[in-house]
């Protein structure tokens, strides 16, 4: 990927002093995903990990809503009349796109307005960090379609950012997380003005892309990879992580502008 001239066909791209900003952009249906933008947009994310002029990405949506999910028609009712393996390859491949968020190592920051439900609500999930408007309304749909709660890896995150209790609520019920709850339960960083929330999302984003980038890359990847390991473990993974990043360019120069009572310019080396 070349974030430079990448024109993606199924959604916004933008990219912009190391920052990628991806817009859901069918501002008329609220931003609903299809077949093609869930495989355009896993496909870019996998390609991520290979983009090192991208320091951090943002992902939003068009008209005032974030997503209202997988698209009704073009998604949901030819799901009804699919075989199962033909089920299976279509749940694997959104996965697959949870999969390639978590992996890149860009931190990923959710600019949340308006409608944030079902599959949208999983990207929100499987961003770093979310900001959120007042009117942000986020739902995990699946149970009022027939389905379970447990798709695309929410049973699996949702209770890591929220706990279990709140994770069992909402999954269950597919009930409506209003932005208070959600900021009261952690699931958003924090609440802002929806007239500033590209403005704040993007900051964000340019203050991360000004970080130690390879520092960010390897915070992120043990977030992930420590959830199921013991502390014993967790703290030699830490430890190996840390010498790693203690032989960066970055961390000379850290020390370096320390000495010399100045900001660091970190490089991601």
């Amino acid at each position: 990927m070349n974030p430079e001239t990448f024109e993606p066909v199924h959604f916004g791209w933008r990219f912009a002093d190391g920052v990628a900003t991806i817009t859901l952009d069918r501002p008329e249906r609220k931003n609903p995903l299809t077949f093609d933008s869930y495989a355009e947009l896993r496909d870019a994310f996998r390609a991520l990990v290979y983009a090192s002029e991208v320091k951090a990405v943002v992902v939003t949506g068009a008209g005032g809503n974030f997503s209202s999910g997988g698209d009704v028609h073009e998604i949901i009712g030819p799901l009804t009349r699919m075989d199962m393996p033909g089920l299976l390859r279509f749940t694997r491949m959104t996965g697959d796109l949870v999969k390639a968020m978590r992996a890149c190592p860009q931190p990923i920051v959710a600019a949340l307005d308006g409608v944030c439900v079902g599959a949208g609500a999983i990207l929100a999930m499987a961003s770093d960090i979310r900001l959120a408007t007042p009117a942000t309304k986020t739902a995990f749909l699946f149970t009022r379609v027939g389905l379970a709660g447990c798709d695309m890896g929410a049973c699996a995150i949702l209770p890591r950012i929220i706990g279990h209790g709140r994770a069992s609520e909402l999954l269950f019920t597919g009930r409506v997380m209003s932005a208070e709850e959600g900021e009261k339960w952690g699931f958003h960083n924090r609440i802002v003005p929806a007239e500033s929330l590209r403005d704040e999302a993007l900051a964000l984003a340019l203050t991360l892309a000004s970080g130690p980038t390879f520092a960010h890359g390897i915070t992120k990847a043990q977030l992930g990879s420590e959830w199921a390991v013991s502390l014993e473990t967790a703290i030699e993974m830490e430890a190996q992580a840390q010498a790693i990043c203690m032989a960066t360019g970055d961390f000379k120069r850290a020390f370096e502008a320390f000495a010399d009572k100045r900001t660091p310019e970190f490089k991601g080396d």
